[in-house]
């Protein structure tokens, strides 16, 4: 296992400004009214590349929180292949996807039509902002590898 290089509450003692500045971020997304379920099916999938253990619990708990079904959860990594995402998620995962491989790709036109198909401009305008907000979260919670936190019990499904 790897050890942390610096702890989260670490990092909120040193750089509360740049904290406020992420969680600022993220409540713009929250307050734009971009789907909550579909926003985390999309932190999901970037901590996944991104290898952030530490959001990819966060955001797991959060999944869960709402009601994200199981299945989406789970198989969230091989959105492609699952057959249980709509064609909206898709476009979103799909746009989610080329933004974080920005390094290896541009994004083509292709996506980006699929991805206006399903959300206004102000809506895939708000997805790139939520989607730009987890990469930088990734960046400090993988960098220095943050321990994630431990789960919350989740109510067994009645």
């Amino acid at each position: 296992m790897s050890e942390p290089r610096l702890t989260y509450a670490a990092f909120e003692k040193a750089a509360p400004a740049a904290k406020a500045a992420l969680l600022a971020m993220g409540k713009a997304v929250e307050d734009s009214g971009l789907d909550k379920a579909l926003v985390e099916l999309v932190k999901l999938r970037v901590s996944q590349i991104n290898k952030c253990a530490f959001c990819l619990q966060i955001h797991l708990n959060v999944a869960r929180r709402l009601g994200v079904p199981p299945e989406k959860i789970d198989l969230v990594a091989t959105w492609e292949e699952a057959g249980v995402f709509s064609e909206k998620e898709c476009a979103a995962l799909a746009w989610t996807e080329a933004l974080v491989h920005l390094p290896l790709a541009s994004v083509s036109d292709e996506v980006h039509a699929k991805a206006r198909a399903h959300f206004s401009e102000d809506e895939l305008m708000w997805l790139s902002v939520a989607i730009a907000n987890i990469n930088a979260w990734n960046r400090l919670g993988a960098g220095y590898r943050f321990t994630p936190p431990v789960p919350k019990k989740i109510p067994a499904a009645a």
